[in-house]
């Protein structure tokens, strides 16, 4: 029996899903410690500074256990930066990234000795006041977008002609404009890009990272000593959702920035990664109760309790985001039986709430269980509000010879929060009003 079997079979048998609780998200603790070590193996340098996402997991505890693998977090909100300091993240291990900051999230950041990545030339003039009333250990560093196109999926590249992130490398002047910046600002001594993510092939992302780099030789070529000190890489690794297999790899990854940028680790520049998804999606599952089964112009449904509401990038961009699907019987373990295609449908009350489309599966019953896999990465950070559907608990688990323990990571949400949440507390003030 595979870890993640004997997990379902648990969390069935422990009550953590079941007819009372019909939906939840599963985290392997010890697949993302290997993860993580294998990201401290992949970029060894003693210069690198690994950062997460916290985009793709705001949750405090993940937040606590990638702290405590080395990992430190890459904010783009004061709800991120709250998050990651709640989980005793210390300061010189957070990255502030935003193409919205205002000045009051600066001027914390500043105050707090936590790196700063400024957007565009209006945040840079924001900068340039705040450093001026008060003196800061901050490292500050520009975002660039090297223009070097897209991926496969467009909403996710970050690199276009036109994106809205960063300073705009190609366009007439920019550059010139980069260089007399670091120059008449000794305290701008990083850079910083980030091309995109799932869709965005390794070779793309490597591009960009030369592009900031030949930049940084530039720079400090013409300021006459080593200003760019730091190079901030971004993340954006794609996710293999087709196998278990993990690729590609951030070993891979290093070897082809290594090819391709060799002055990178040459020990002259610190490095930043800011991965997300990579690092944590195949450490999650989503676990759902099967409801009912039907039958409609010779399609087989089964109505679970998965949709959009935990799944939205799959259920609105099936074609980019397909998810695996594997089929669990009532005591959660594997089920048994010829595959048949089925469409697994979500709880939400519009006709697209759809997981997967004539699937091969088992045949499925109520009371049958769905995991759709690979999706510890943004599938507990997304969640679509749709319905009054409340917010599904999320628990980590740690798996020996014949048991799984499991602890709470984010307790479900009460109908008594859903409602408070809805503005219980002010029911009555709208219609007072004449």
């Amino acid at each position: 029996m595979t870890t993640r079997d004997q997990a379902v079979r648990e969390a069935v048998a422990q009550g953590v899903v079941g007819p009372r609780n019909h939906l939840a998200g599963l985290l392997d603790a010890a697949h993302i410690r290997r993860t993580a070590a294998a990201l401290h193996t992949a970029f060894p340098g003693p210069g690198t500074l690994h950062t997460f996402a916290v985009k793709a997991a705001p949750l405090i505890p993940v937040l606590h256990l990638l702290a405590g693998a080395g990992i430190g977090c890459e904010v783009a909100s004061p709800g991120e930066l709250a998050l990651a300091r709640r989980a005793g993240v210390p300061p010189d291990r957070i990255v502030l990234d935003s193409p919205a900051k205002t000045t009051d999230e600066l001027r914390e950041a500043l105050a707090h000795g936590i790196a700063v990545n400024a957007d565009n030339r209006q945040e840079l003039a924001r900068l340039d006041r705040l450093t001026g009333e008060a003196p800061t250990t901050s490292p500050i560093g520009i975002r660039v977008n090297p223009q070097i196109g897209t991926g496969s999926i467009a909403a996710l590249s970050t690199a276009t002609e036109t994106s809205k992130f960063g300073v705009a490398l190609r366009d007439e002047g920019a550059r010139e404009w980069l260089v007399g910046a670091f120059t008449e600002r000794p305290w701008l001594t990083r850079l910083h890009a980030h091309v995109g993510s799932q869709g965005c092939p390794p070779p793309l992302m490597a591009e960009g990272v030369r592009a900031v780099y030949e930049l940084a030789e530039e720079i400090n070529r013409t300021v006459g000593r080593q200003q760019v000190r730091t190079l901030d890489i971004g993340g954006g690794l794609p996710v293999n959702f087709a196998s278990d297999e993990v690729t590609p790899t951030f070993e891979e990854y290093a070897r082809l920035l290594a090819a391709t940028v060799p002055g990178l680790f040459d020990g002259r520049y610190g490095v930043v990664t800011e991965f997300g998804r990579s690092l944590l999606a195949k450490s999650g599952m989503v676990l759902a109760r099967v409801e009912y089964t039907k039958s409609a112009g010779g399609r087989l449904i089964a109505v679970t309790h998965a949709g959009a509401q935990v799944a939205t990038r799959t259920v609105f961009a099936p074609e980019s985001w397909p998810l695996r699907v594997l089929a669990y019987d009532a005591q959660g373990r594997p089920k048994r039986g010829e595959p048949v295609p089925q469409t697994v449908a979500g709880p939400c009350c519009f006709a697209g709430d759809l997981i997967a489309v004539d699937r091969p599966l088992p045949p499925l019953e109520p009371g049958d269980h769905v995991a759709l896999l690979d999706t510890g990465a943004y599938y507990f950070s997304n969640h679509f509000a749709y319905n009054s559907l409340p917010r599904p608990g999320v628990y980590g688990y740690a798996s020996t010879e014949g048991h799984t323990r499991f602890v709470t990571v984010r307790a479900p949400q009460s109908l008594d929060e859903l409602v408070a949440e809805s503005g219980a507390d002010h029911a009555t003030e709208l219609s007072a009003l004449r």
